[in-house]
């Protein structure tokens, strides 16, 4: 029998055409080029804006250098998980950079940014205790609440009164619970950034811990691209740091950071990070050299480019806020065909920037999620508008 008719396919193909009727459905798209600011997919050239390397970094020579020389040292593949044998000098070296860019006392590193928050948020609350998220929350944080065990609630995005509302429930229902209050520090669907004082008052008030994921902070916003804990000044008062390494830093991996005994009790009990083979260390080196160019010279002239053509960008999108928190620029279309149809278009003019659906945003609120980096020229921005204001949206937009 051919596998495509046996039993199990035809369930797989019915669900399959089921996201297709939803206008769900979703394929891999093979680039033939680095990241940049053009990309060359599927015989075009087209200008990227959805790529999350904010500083260009990606492809930067001095990344691909501190690979090669790791490979050469150290090898590729790492042999085993970091408990084992697979712990290598680049693991500390890059684990003790990040430390000390963050302003913490130690720091501990995964394969990616979802592995770190599913090894942290079981690590640190489970049955009995109760973890309190932010309604738009990544994904991965999501999972690693659900596979907690823990009692899951979830406040308004950023409705700090019923974050406080819901503490206040927490420590009465679960006296001796440990209770985790979870955020982005900017979203990565809407770029708007968290009320980080206000909540890091609402969990000191209430006995609870603070996980913040910097992913779409770090490198853009900050002194030297800390992230908005550092801007403002919060850093030492939230307890838990994460974020990833494969953004704007232009590597892959993830990674907490906070106290040493946080640390050490992620070794000892976050399972994506206990049960994974070690990251190769030509990935971890290229990751440290990212970082190093984030608290360069050369780092702040990038970032201060971005923030231009941050400015610009918002300038030409629809329903844009006025004063721009991050390099996440969204055009809120609504139903899922207009997000569709607005994609098609703008590839046709010469842009990448594909529709984001459900389950990555709530329905009804299907999008364009426009990026832009430090190595976008004037020139492409300008296009983009023009491209944009073109368009004709085939659905009411909810902006």
């Amino acid at each position: 029998m051919n596998a495509e008719d046996a039993g199990a396919a035809k369930v797989w193909r019915a669900t399959l055409d089921a996201l297709a009727d939803q206008q769900l459905g979703r394929r891999l798209r093979t680039l033939d080029s680095p990241q940049g600011a053009t990309v060359r997919a599927e015989g075009r050239t087209l200008a990227n804006f959805s790529s999350n390397d904010y500083l260009g970094l990606a492809a930067h020579p001095a990344l691909a250098e501190a690979a090669a020389r790791a490979a050469r040292d150290h090898g590729f593949g790492s042999g085993a998980s970091r408990l084992v044998c697979g712990s290598l000098a680049p693991h500390a070296g890059l684990e003790e950079r990040i430390a000390a860019f963050k302003g913490t006392t130690a720091a501990l590193t995964f394969a990616c940014g979802y592995t770190a928050a599913l090894g942290v948020i079981p690590a640190l609350a489970g049955r009995g205790d109760a973890v309190i998220l932010d309604k738009r929350a990544h994904a991965s944080l999501v999972d690693g609440a659900r596979l907690s065990g823990a009692v899951l609630r979830v406040f308004q995005h950023n409705n700090v009164a019923q974050l406080r509302s819901h503490l206040r429930w927490a420590r009465r229902t679960l006296p001796r619970g440990q209770v985790l209050v979870v955020t982005e520090s900017v979203f990565s669907m809407d770029g708007d950034r968290a009320p980080l004082a206000d909540l890091v008052l609402a969990k000191e008030e209430h006995g609870a811990t603070l996980l913040v994921d910097e992913a779409h902070a770090l490198g853009v916003v900050g002194p030297g691209g800390r992230g908005l804990a550092a801007e403002l000044g919060l850093a030492d008062r939230i307890d838990v740091q994460m974020g990833t390494l494969g953004k704007a830093v232009g590597a892959a991996g993830g990674y907490v950071c906070g106290s040493r005994t946080l640390v050490e009790l992620l070794v000892n009990r976050a399972r994506s990070f206990i049960f994974s083979t070690a990251p190769p260390a030509p990935v971890v080196a290229a990751a440290q050299a990212g970082l190093e160019l984030l608290a360069s010279e050369e780092g702040d002239r990038r970032r201060n480019r971005l923030w231009r053509n941050i400015a610009r960008l918002t300038a030409v999108v629809p329903g844009a806020p006025a004063l721009p928190e991050s390099a996440i620029v969204p055009w809120i279309l609504g139903r899922e065909p207009a997000a569709l149809d607005q994609a098609a278009a703008l590839e046709t003019a010469g842009f990448l920037a594909p529709a984001i659906r459900f389950p990555s945003v709530a329905r009804g609120a299907a999008r364009i999620r426009f990026t832009v980096s430090a190595v976008h020229t004037t020139a492409q921005i300008g296009a983009l508008g023009a491209a944009i204001a073109k368009a004709t949206p085939q659905s009411e937009s909810v902006v």
